[in-house]
C-alpha cells in the first residue's frame, strides 16, 4: 500500500526522485498518467492492468466515458527509474499537473499521486476545512 506525503524537487531536466518506500513497490517500470484535480497518478503495472480492464468496460457510446478514457490513456506513459531513483516527467504531464520546482508525492493506496506543491496546499486546505462533512457523506461505505 502506498501511503504518506513526501516533498521533492523537480530538476531542470524534469527529473523527479520517487521515495524509496514507493520504488520498492513499483518494480522496474510503472505507468504515470494525467489525473484529477491537476495531478498525476502512478500505477504499478499490475494495478494499471486492473484499471485498464475497467476502462475497457466503459460504454463507448457515452460521451463522458469516452472523454475520461481518452484523457487518461492519451496521457499515460511508462516510467522507469534512473540509477538515482528518478523518473522523467514528460512535458504533457508536467503541464497538466502544473509542476514547477516544488512537488508533493502522496500515497494513494494502490498507487501514488504527484502534485505541484501549490495545488496540493490549496487542495488540502479545502479538504481540511470540509473534512467532517466529507466523512459524513461516506457513511454508506462503512469506514
Amino acid at each position: 500500500m502506498f501511503m504518506g506525503e513526501y516533498q521533492h524537487t523537480l530538476d531542470d531536466k524534469s527529473r523527479l526522485i520517487i521515495p524509496a518506500k514507493f520504488r520498492n513497490q513499483l518494480g522496474d517500470t510503472f505507468i504515470v498518467t494525467r489525473w484529477m484535480e491537476h495531478s498525476l497518478f502512478a500505477f504499478p503495472k499490475d494495478e494499471w492492468d486492473k484499471f485498464e480492464s475497467k476502462l475497457d468496460k466503459l460504454p463507448l457510446g457515452a460521451k463522458d466515458a469516452r472523454a475520461f478514457r481518452r484523457f487518461v490513456l492519451a496521457g499515460a506513459v511508462e516510467a522507469e527509474f534512473d540509477k538515482q531513483g528518478r523518473i522523467i516527467i514528460p512535458a504533457v504531464l508536467k503541464t497538466h499537473a502544473q509542476l514547477a520546482k516544488s512537488v508533493v508525492i502522496t500515497g494513494s493506496g494502490n498507487g501514488f499521486e504527484i502534485w505541484s506543491k501549490n495545488n496540493w496546499d490549496e487542495y488540502t486546505a479545502g479538504t481540511a476545512e470540509n473534512f467532517d462533512q466529507i466523512a459524513e457523506e461516506l457513511t454508506d461505505f462503512d469506514l
